[in-house]
């Protein structure tokens, strides 16, 4: 994509400022990394604390033309297979839209904001995500795009880092969400992110953006990352991106991802399917998928990337599936990666074969998160 043409967050300046290295990712031109490097930004999440722009992403309010938070939550449980009925005020919950062949659509999280529902996408699925909730949800509900910055603060300090500046968060629990004022800044506050450890993601009016990323810079312990580090830090907790591990070829079951469907939604429950793709997905749940995506450590220290043929035996006569996000992963001590792989060879310990260069390197099949997740429940 021309650069020109690419979209920038509130953010832009400010990341050249800090001597950010800029890449086109999802429409946007976005930090991959800063001067220290992927690596020790890496380190400095997992250590301390790391503030992401996630601005990039879409945040949607749905408000049910009723004015009921209840009818906005059944209303788009006609496009996802979760209990959004069920998730109380003030918090969140992950989940995904499916499509009619139980494909996955995007994933994404849904806050009850008390009195509408906050649902926040994918930057390469927003606006195909906003016409999508418009075209099937326009009868009962409003959908609006916000122009708000999303800013992520993770790590094992990010409590403090945001404590410094808004005491009160310090009481909140995973997935919690709140109004907060930081830095004499109306934001609003979900402990939540993508990285596997403690945190929080900040919804900010977008000319306050600056004023926000720059109180929380202005903490010893806070660093800025860019998307290589996310990237790394994310496939080391074993957590998907949407277009590489999941998407509209993989059912939530095949993605591994079927803790999100709660027990009102399957087969038996309160409010049993009622969403696309629902009898693949119900019958996958009750019968397992012919495939699973599964943790990989390959043997070595050289990472396989995505799109690596994964075969059954060393000569690579027999493939049986493909890695779909792979890299070094620095807290894990090694290469890590994600696949498909049939449910026959998805067992933990299992070896197979991925083919890097006209080599098979073998590689077993291993449990996921790589690394333990910290999150304050």
């Amino acid at each position: 994509m021309d650069t020109a043409q690419l979209k920038r967050t509130p953010l832009y300046d400010l990341h050249l400022s800090l001597g950010a290295k800029m890449v086109p990712f999802a429409g946007y031109d976005m930090p991959v990394q800063y001067p220290a490097g992927v690596l020790k930004e890496h380190l400095q999440t997992r250590e301390k604390a790391g503030l992401f722009d996630v601005s990039h992403m879409g945040q949607v309010i749905l408000r049910a033309r009723s004015g009921r938070v209840e009818d906005a939550a059944l209303a788009l449980e006609k496009l996802v297979p979760v209990d959004i009925l069920g998730i109380k005020a003030g918090r969140q919950r992950y989940g995904f839209f499916t499509d009619e062949n139980g494909g996955i659509l995007d994933d994404l999280m849904i806050t009850n904001r008390g009195d509408h529902l906050l649902v926040v996408v994918n930057a390469a699925c927003k606006d195909a995500d906003v016409a999508h909730m418009k075209a099937k949800l326009a009868d009962t509900c409003e959908v609006e795009l916000l122009d708000r910055a999303l800013l992520a603060l993770q790590g094992p300090k990010a409590e403090t880092v945001l404590a410094s500046l808004s005491p009160d968060i310090a009481s909140m629990k995973f997935m919690d969400v709140r109004d907060a004022t930081i830095a004499g800044i109306a934001c609003i506050v979900s402990r939540s992110g993508y990285s596997g450890e403690d945190g929080f993601e900040i919804s900010v009016p977008a000319d306050r953006a600056v004023d926000l990323a720059n109180a929380l810079l202005a903490h010893p312990d806070c660093e800025p990352i860019g998307l290589g580090a996310r990237d790394s830090l994310r496939l080391e907790a074993g957590l998907c991106l949407y277009g590489n591990d999941i998407d509209t070829t993989t059912s939530p079951v095949e993605g591994a991802i079927e803790w999100a469907i709660q027990k009102a939604r399957r087969k038996g429950g309160a409010r049993e399917g009622g969403f696309p793709g629902a009898d693949r997905i119900l019958s996958e749940l009750e019968n397992g998928p012919a495939r699973r995506r599964v943790g990989l450590k390959p043997d070595g220290k050289a990472p396989v990337r995505s799109h690596a043929k994964i075969y059954s035996d060393e000569n690579g006569t027999s493939e049986i599936g493909e890695v779909t996000s792979g890299t070094f992963g620095p807290s894990a001590g090694g290469p890590v990666a994600m696949g498909y792989l049939p449910s026959s060879h998805a067992t933990v310990g299992t070896t197979v074969y991925a083919e890097v260069r006209g080599k098979y390197l073998p590689m077993t099949v291993a449990a996921l998160p790589f690394v333990t997740q910290t999150y304050k429940r």
